[in-house]
């Protein structure tokens, strides 16, 4: 697996514990988007190191796209484990639900932070 120069990491604990002050505050729309945020880092620094495709399309490109993250997902959870599938519509249901729309309340965003670190934890190994 190819290695990235550590930002990822760094970037996934912050961001993951930010998502934990504000379920400790009970603001569930900011919980939602910090929780989104450490599984799209999640995915792509998977892809990144696993050195798929989609990685490399979104540097030409400059950025990710829903349709990437959602290919690199799939190919992930063929090649690593088929719960990251599962994991990953949990967090795209907070990013949704919980914070485009702002429609979940903390009971419910509490009930998916555990398939966000299931993601995160991948990256940690």
């Amino acid at each position: 697996m190819k290695e990235k120069n550590g930002r990822g990491l760094e970037l996934l604990s912050r961001v993951l514990v930010e998502a934990e002050r504000y379920i400790g505050r009970g603001d569930a729309v900011q919980a939602s988007e910090k929780l989104y945020k450490a599984s799209e880092e999640a995915v792509k620094e998977m892809a990144f190191r696993l050195e798929l495709s989609e990685s490399e399309e979104a540097e030409k490109r400059g950025r990710w796209t829903a349709p990437l993250l959602f290919r690199a997902v799939r190919r992930l959870s063929e090649r690593i484990n088929p719960e990251i599938l599962n994991w990953w519509h949990a967090a795209w249901f907070v990013h949704v639900e919980g914070f485009h729309e702002a429609r979940l309340d903390i009971e419910e965003v509490k009930a998916r932070v555990n398939a966000v670190r299931e993601l995160v934890n991948i990256v940690e190994k």
